[in-house]
């Protein structure tokens, strides 16, 4: 099968449910989210919202993200761990996430054991502590360590925050809730509902679950791409893997038009009817912001390939270094990637400040596309809790809109 350019960027945006009508708002929608995402990354940065709020918000509006907290944390029905970062997973996924938690430390973790096992009284001050059934924070343990974790900076006398670490990744602890961004340690008893299933999949059963959550939420994916979504490192064996789905037709082999004859793509079968429908035409596209660490963009070179948009995360270059600025939101519009916005909640002024706006080369700035671009800002606004929208001056907006833009 052959697919074009245009096919594929709204076959991956629809199965990221940025296309068409949303879902419902309320619990529903987050669950509907989370289940064609398979996770939302978090992010301590909190410029306008935190991260995995935004992706929420983009999907499904402020509505929906005000039900997370009763899906997440009265429901259980997610819980955070580690997918490529620190994210929020679903909990019927938790025989996949068991895999890895078993197997953690992996590469290099001899330093970790042995840490670990030098301060036994310290793992078993946290267990013991958290058996108890009272949600803790961390300055609720005693730093009891016999040697302190060795660190080059960050880490330096944190000895009960390393712990909880190392105890969460192998699924020891839980993060049982969250007060005031602080986070509440518990044990995975009462923290998972009790209907999940405990044991983990077959190391095997396991890279075959993944690859088929990674393919449905990226639409169409090589399998470099496969490797970035979900659960990097952890495809074991993905060339079989991908052979043995292909013969069971749980996924096929596509071609994208103009790639090279080498370069094979992937699609689940259970996007192949979307795909047939966007290939007679029924497909409606939409403006969204999206968050710097949104799932349909973390890919950068995917992002890149499919889209032709270069995005690069420039919090953490020099000021003097960046092109665009600390905190961009690439804007979609329809089946593009069309350009970048720059926002900052001022909260004592109650404004969302936009400190830059800039259009892709290419892209046309239309007063349709200025208009759907700032609907999405006064949206984006009423949501972080501001009651207007301020753009900066006039080298910071297209040439076309300032006037408009600027008063």
């Amino acid at each position: 099968m052959a697919v074009s350019q245009a096919q594929a960027r709204r076959l991956a945006i629809s199965r990221q449910l940025l296309s068409g009508a949303r879902p419902p708002a309320g619990a529903e929608g987050v669950r509907a989210v989370c289940r064609s995402l398979r996770f939302l990354q978090l992010d301590p940065i909190s410029v306008v919202a935190r991260s995995h709020e935004l992706v929420l918000w983009s999907r499904l509006g402020a509505q929906g993200v005000a039900a997370f907290d009763e899906v997440c944390w009265r429901d259980r029905w997610l819980f955070e761990y580690w997918a490529h970062a620190a994210a929020i997973v679903l909990s019927e996924d938790y025989p996949q996430h068991r895999v890895v938690m078993d197997a953690y430390p992996q590469r290099g973790g001899e330093k970790i054991d042995a840490w670990i096992a030098a301060n036994d009284r310290l793992r078993r001050h946290v267990l013991d502590h958290l058996g108890e059934g009272e949600p803790l924070p961390t300055d609720a343990f005693e730093d009891c360590a016999v040697v302190d974790w060795p660190s080059s900076g960050w880490t330096n006398g944190r000895n009960v925050e390393r712990m909880l670490g190392f105890l969460w990744r192998q699924g020891k602890v839980m993060i049982a809730a969250r007060a005031g961004g602080r986070r509440l340690w518990g044990l995975p008893d009462a923290c998972l509902p009790p209907d999940v299933v405990r044991e983990p999949l077959a190391p095997r059963a396991m890279v075959t679950a993944a690859v088929e959550h990674s393919l449905r939420a990226r639409g169409l994916a090589r399998a470099l791409d496969v490797k970035q979504y979900f659960l990097p490192d952890q495809y074991v064996d993905l060339p079989g893997v991908l052979d043995e789905l292909t013969k069971q037709g749980r996924i096929q082999p596509v071609r994208i038009e103009g790639a090279p004859a080498s370069e094979t793509w992937y699609v689940h079968a259970d996007s192949l009817s979307r795909l047939e429908a966007i290939r007679v035409g029924d497909w409606e596209g939409r403006t969204a912001l999206l968050s710097p660490f949104d799932n349909m963009i973390n890919d950068r070179r995917l992002t890149g390939r499919l889209w032709s948009f270069d995005f690069r995360n420039e919090m953490y270059v020099p000021k003097a270094q960046r092109k665009f600025g600390y905190y961009v939101l690439p804007v979609l519009h329809g089946d593009q990637l069309v350009g970048r916005v720059a926002p900052r909640i001022d909260r004592r002024r109650r404004v969302l400040a936009i400190e830059g706006l800039w259009l892709e080369p290419e892209v046309k700035p239309t007063a349709a596309l200025r208009r759907a671009i700032t609907a999405e800002l006064t949206d984006l606004a009423a949501f972080a809790g501001a009651d207007a929208v301020e753009f900066g001056d006039r080298d910071t907006v297209p040439d076309r809109w300032r006037s408009t833009l600027l008063g």
